[in-house]
């Protein structure tokens, strides 16, 4: 009983708190600069972790756009299950909670909960990046352009591979 009652308990912190196994740790190291007037504007989801709030979708961008008050408004949009199917926008918004740690963000679609965005790796003309959180199972890669130069795809796949990402997780995003 008491074995099983642990088990549900580490199970539930994990989930909960995004432990990751000490057996393969990831690097969630953030970039040391985030011009966010630079990061503004529209990027593409080459591919992504699966999870429940984009499952099933393609065709998938989000739209940053600094506020007044130094938040983001965050319009992230996408297509049920191919590019002609059911077009889907959510609204929310973002802030940089710590000026100290640049690279990481908070975004929140629902009220004031807000979840991580951590740009763990961004090319020096903000036109392709690495993003995940500090959970293991969130990470998308974004490009300003619906396709990558293979080159540049090339580099960030191996960035990922290198901080302990499961490249086979990978979802590729129809565009």
């Amino acid at each position: 009983m008491k074995t099983n009652f642990f088990k549900v308990l580490c199970a539930t912190a994990i989930g909960l708190f995004g432990c990751s196994d000490d057996q393969n740790p990831i690097d969630k190291t953030t970039v040391n600069s985030l011009d966010l007037t630079r990061y503004m504007g529209k990027w593409y989801e080459i591919a992504r972790y699966d999870h429940s709030f984009e499952h099933g979708l393609v065709g998938c961008t989000a739209h940053y756009t600094l506020q007044n008050d130094g938040t983001v408004k965050v319009v992230n949009a996408g297509y049920k299950n191919t590019l002609d199917g059911k077009y889907t926008e959510t609204a929310g918004k973002a802030r940089r909670p710590n000026a100290q740690v640049p690279g990481k963000l908070e975004v929140a679609f629902f009220a004031n909960f807000y979840a991580d965005y951590w740009v763990l790796e961004l090319d020096e003309n903000y036109t392709y990046a690495l993003i995940g959180s500090k959970k293991d199972k969130y990470l998308w890669i974004l490009s300003r352009t619906p396709e990558m130069e293979s080159e540049d795809l090339n580099w960030v796949l191996d960035r990922a591979k290198t901080r302990g990402y499961n490249l086979d997780d990978l979802i590729w995003v129809a565009q």
